[in-house]
């Protein structure tokens, strides 16, 4: 009996499959075809064993459990084919994707984390159908990981105690991303940069990434003599000892121009430079060499990568909303920025100076927080939280007995009636201590509220004098800005009723502790970046808070990440 024509068979197993009504009987013709016609190998069998557990030891992290459900799906759409096998060979798209592990730091994230050192003995096991089996299912399982931690970061915000609200709704349909745009796709990068966060500076620190990969095999330069004392500090001259392996530094990293003569010694040139450094780093711009100065230049690149890629993670974790905060606080470096407009046309309509939370007391830290703000309040009380009365002003009072109206303090109840000043019910927080209203009081004249579980919110200052430091973490946890009225009138921009004489009438001399109410809430980031791209430049700052280094011990403990807490919510004030 001659065999039926190719395209007869093809017709006659589509009838097959449609009289069925089913995916079984879709997959049994297709099989059979591929058996009679030898088009292609069938892995099937083995694909179906590799997914009976989510489990396979052979990944760096075998457990895949969360994903188990989407990936069944995913190959049972594909009638249990495998998706980046053809022809015994991966397709184009697979090897796309394993470009993209390898490449994984590119895009702030880890190539280890996906296998990397596993794919080449992967690809040499192709021939057998138990290898082209695990090929396929462990791409799977790290590229539906890959597009996760791409769009959501990888750990989530709740484990480090803070506050960013809409973390819950990052979560993405990887499966249904692999399906639509990448294993039938013509440009998995294009695919893979679409489930990135898309905001200016993400981007901006993604490309300044880039640039740092790409020095770190170009640093050949010798680590400057170390200074020993912070208060010590060194006007540059020719005499300086490291002077040409500086000026090699500062031309690597850009503050100099690459045209500079490596060996021409200008000092003038030289100086000029290193107050550009010291410009990026958040360090006083004195043309000097000091403690951190020097500790700032030998820092590695490879830590600076790190930096990029931990600020980047961060970003992640914000949603579309956030990523376009309309106030955005960086607290490393000491800085608030207000944006107006939406998508491409969001920028930046000006900046100001902030005071943190103090980073030699953990309990003063200030969170990263993604919230609305919804009111603000004119001439504000000071409500001192209880642990900070216990704390701080019950030694105060017992060694000063008219302490606190000398302060300007005042006791009342937890209705806010007059009580006696009894440090007994102060210490037990049965009556508040509360800074009464004026120019005295430690919130100022004004303060902006997105009400958290951590008490944090901006507010003016009645120490200005600490607007002048370079670093500037001084607070019991809030955020104190350098000029409220300038952000008071921005926030009040659309209600006729506020202008900037009627907003210095409040503060001035108007009516204690008014609440005034925006027109709609508004978008609030506070946020910890210690790389962050200024107009195409990266700038660097010190993990005051150790938030980094948090960041990477979580992360090197591998999958699953944890999600509980590392530590109880603390209240912060002031």
């Amino acid at each position: 009996m001659r065999p039926l024509p190719r395209l007869l068979l093809v017709a006659a197993l589509s009838s097959v499959s449609l009289l069925a009504g089913c995916k079984r009987a879709h997959r049994m013709a297709h099989q059979t075809l591929n058996h009679t016609i030898g088009s292609e190998p069938d892995y099937t069998p083995q694909i179906q064993a590799l997914l009976t557990t989510p489990h396979i030891s052979d990944l760096k992290y075998p457990d895949f459990a969360a994903l188990q459900a989407p990936i069944n799906d995913l190959y049972d759409q594909h009638d249990f084919d495998a998706l980046w096998v053809k022809s015994g060979k991966p397709t184009p798209q697979a090897e796309e994707m394993l470009a993209e592990f390898a490449g994984a730091l590119k895009r702030g994230l880890r190539p280890q984390d996906y296998d990397g050192g596993k794919w080449q003995q992967r690809e040499a096991n192709l021939k057998s159908p138990e290898g082209a089996a695990l090929f396929d299912v462990a791409l799977t399982v790290n590229a539906m990981r890959f597009i996760s931690d791409l769009h959501a970061g990888r750990t989530n915000p709740a484990h480090f105690t803070f506050g960013v609200k809409g973390y819950d709704d990052r979560k993405i349909d990887a499966a249904n991303v692999l399906a639509t745009n990448i294993i039938d796709g013509t440009d998995v990068t294009k695919a893979l940069d679409d489930v990135e966060p898309q905001a200016a500076q993400f981007q901006a620190l993604k490309a300044g990434m880039a640039h740092y990969l790409d020095l770190v095999p170009q640093d050949h330069t010798e680590p400057l003599p170390v200074i020993d004392t912070k208060a010590k500090m060194l006007t540059l001259t020719a005499g300086y000892p490291a002077l040409q392996p500086l000026q090699q530094k500062l031309v690597l990293l850009g503050d100099m121009s690459s045209t500079t003569d490596p060996n021409s010694a200008d000092i003038d040139a030289i100086t000029e430079g290193l107050k550009h450094f010291q410009h990026r780093h958040g360090i006083a711009e004195d043309g000097k060499l000091g403690h951190d100065v020097v500790e700032a230049l030998n820092t590695p690149i490879a830590a600076r990568v790190t930096q990029i890629a931990d600020s980047m993670e961060r970003w992640r974790w914000l949603n579309d909303n956030y990523q376009n905060a309309a106030i955005m606080v960086n607290l490393p470096e000491f800085q608030l920025r207000a944006y107006e407009g939406t998508g491409a046309d969001h920028h930046e309509v000006f900046r100001m100076n902030v005071v943190d939370g103090k980073s030699d007391d953990p309990t003063h830290n200030t969170p990263v927080i993604a919230d609305q703000m919804k009111y603000l309040v004119f001439r504000p009380y000071w409500n001192v939280p209880p642990s900070i009365a216990k704390k701080e002003i019950i030694p105060h009072m017992e060694k000063q007995h008219d302490y606190l109206s000398a302060k300007n303090y005042e006791t009342v109840d937890l209705k806010g009636n007059p009580a006696a000043a009894d440090m007994g019910r102060i210490a037990q927080g049965s009556v508040m201590v509360r800074q009464k209203a004026g120019t005295t009081n430690s919130l100022g004249l004004v303060k902006f509220m997105f009400p958290n579980p951590f008490n944090v919110y901006l507010h003016d200052t009645n120490e200005k004098a600490l607007f002048t430091r370079t670093r500037r973490d001084y607070s019991h946890g809030c955020v104190r800005l350098q000029d409220p009225p300038k952000l008071a009138n921005w926030v009040l921009r659309d209600n006729p009723k506020w202008d900037e004489d009627s907003i210095a009438e409040a503060m001035n001399d108007g009516q204690d502790n008014k609440t005034v109410l925006l027109p709609k809430p508004i978008p609030v980031v506070i946020f910890y970046a210690t790389a962050w791209s200024d107009n195409g430049e990266m700038h660097f700052f010190k993990d005051m808070y150790s938030y980094d280094a948090d960041l990477e011990k979580t992360l090197d403990s591998g999958r699953p990440y944890p999600t509980k807490p590392m530590q109880v919510v603390t209240e912060k004030d002031a």
